[in-house]
C-alpha cells in the first residue's frame, strides 16, 4: 500500500509543527493533496492489476488441485485435456440455474451476462490455445505442487499452450495480449 501520504505528513510535521495550523492554499498543504491523489492512483492500479491477474491464480489453483489428486505425479496429455475442458465449462451449471431461476419474458440478468462472456472466453481461449503450467514433467509437477498462492512464483513454472486439436507449444508467462 503506498505511503506516500505518511511520509509527507512526517515531513511537514518536521518543518513546521503540527499539521493542524495549515491553510487551505499553502504550499504544505498542496503538498500533502498531490500526496494523496498519487496514493490514490496507485492503488487504483495495483486494484486493477490484481483484478486482471485473478483468472490466473484461479487457474493455476484448479490444476494444483487435480494434481494432489493425482497424488503429486505428472499428469498424460489426455488427461489435462480432460481438465481443461472441466475447467472451461465450470461454469455451466451456474448459468443454468440463473437461467432457470429468471422469468420468462425478463431480460437476462447481469450475473448471467457475465457467466456467458466467461464461458465463451474460456472456450476461445481453449481453441486458440489454453496457457497452463506444464503438468507433465516431474520437477514442474513438484513446483506446481508447492506453489502458495503467490503472482510472483508463477513465472517459476514452465508453461504450455494446449489448442483443442491437441497441438502444445510451449508458452511464456505472463502472456502478452490476447492469444
Amino acid at each position: 500500500m503506498p505511503k506516500t501520504v505518511e511520509r509527507t505528513r512526517k515531513a511537514i510535521a518536521k518543518k513546521k509543527g503540527a499539521i493542524d495550523s495549515l491553510h487551505q492554499h499553502s504550499r504544505d498543504s498542496k503538498r500533502l493533496h498531490r500526496a494523496q491523489v498519487r496514493d490514490e492512483k496507485l492503488e487504483k492500479i495495483a486494484a486493477a492489476r490484481r483484478k486482471r491477474d485473478q483468472p490466473y491464480i484461479e487457474r493455476v489453483a484448479f490444476f494444483q488441485e487435480a494434481l494432489k489428486q493425482n497424488s503429486g505425479q505428472p499428469l498424460s496429455i489426455d488427461t489435462i485435456q480432460e481438465l481443461i475442458k472441466t475447467y472451461v465449462h465450470q461454469y455451466d451449471e451456474e448459468l443454468e440455474e440463473v437461467k432457470k431461476a429468471r422469468r420468462p419474458g425478463q431480460p437476462a440478468k447481469a450475473r448471467e451476462d457475465l457467466l456467458k462472456v466467461k464461458i465463451a472466453h474460456l472456450e476461445k481461449e481453449h481453441q486458440n490455445g489454453f496457457l497452463l503450467p506444464v503438468l507433465e514433467t516431474e520437477e514442474n509437477a513438484a513446483l506446481v505442487q508447492k506453489w502458495e498462492g503467490s503472482w510472483s512464483y508463477l513465472t517459476t513454472f514452465k508453461w504450455m499452450r494446449i489448442w483443442s486439436d491437441g497441438t502444445i507449444k510451449p508458452a511464456i508467462f505472463p502472456p502478452k495480449g490476447d492469444h
